[in-house]
């Protein structure tokens, strides 16, 4: 009898269904139960996030893990806070998007060439996971990148998912540079078949300082897509 291969659908379905870490198991639902008054009578997701996207994705771009009032309410990446305005606004300029707006998952957005997911899938404590959190969830992105079969450039945004997706590469079997690529805005990076693109998270702290601009994450889209394009 032949085994059947694994499908994003069969993955996601496992990642939407994942009891591994209790802390954040309890601060999930915890923010579910109990949202803040401008979410009164919002119906969370409340679980933890399946990836996003096109199937044939050359580009895959990977965060931190959902916002608590953000992906963790509405169950879809970077949709439904301000991180998510700016990323889908980007990539809709970058033609990687259909639209520049994700308010929630009915709101018609489809992803064109690339796919959105995060090193941890439940929403965190100050949006901070413990080591331990980050690696009982990396191997869903082993597995998803494995399903992933075009894809060739991973942007990171920010610091842990640099991190993460170099922890990830190495996992799947794959040597990973030493010393180890330190992180930037617009820091590149060649593992295997895969071209790494740093950017800075565009969280509030970024984006409402100035840190990171609308320019600088356009440069960082165009960029991906150029690198998708000479992979080929």
């Amino acid at each position: 009898m032949v085994e059947k291969r694994e499908t994003l659908e069969d993955l996601n379905a496992e990642v939407a269904s994942c009891m591994a870490c209790p802390r954040l198991v309890a601060w999930r639902e915890a923010v579910a139960s109990d949202p803040p008054r401008r979410y009164r009578g919002a119906e969370y997701w409340g679980r933890p996030l399946p990836g996003f996207g096109d199937p044939a994705a050359q580009i895959v771009i990977v965060g931190l893990a959902p916002a608590a009032n953000g992906a963790n309410r509405t169950g879809r990446m970077f949709t439904g806070d301000r991180s998510g305005d700016w990323l889908y606004a980007a990539m809709h300029r970058a033609g990687l998007a259909n639209q520049p707006t994700s308010v929630d998952a009915g709101d018609g957005l489809r992803l064109d060439g690339a796919y959105v997911s995060a090193v941890v899938r439940c929403a965190p404590p100050d949006n901070k996971p413990t080591p331990r959190e980050r690696d009982e969830c990396i191997p869903y992105l082993v597995r998803e990148l494995e399903l992933l079969e075009r894809a060739k450039v991973i942007v990171c945004l920010g610091l842990f998912a640099w991190d993460g997706a170099l922890r990830t590469l190495r996992a799947s079997g794959l040597e990973t540079p030493r010393p180890k690529p330190r992180f930037g805005h617009g820091a590149e990076a060649k593992v295997g078949p895969y071209a790494l693109v740093g950017s800075y998270h565009p969280s509030q702290q970024n984006t409402f300082t100035g840190r990171l601009t609308e320019v600088m994450l356009d440069a960082v889209f165009e960029r991906a897509v150029t690198l998708a394009a000479s992979r080929d």
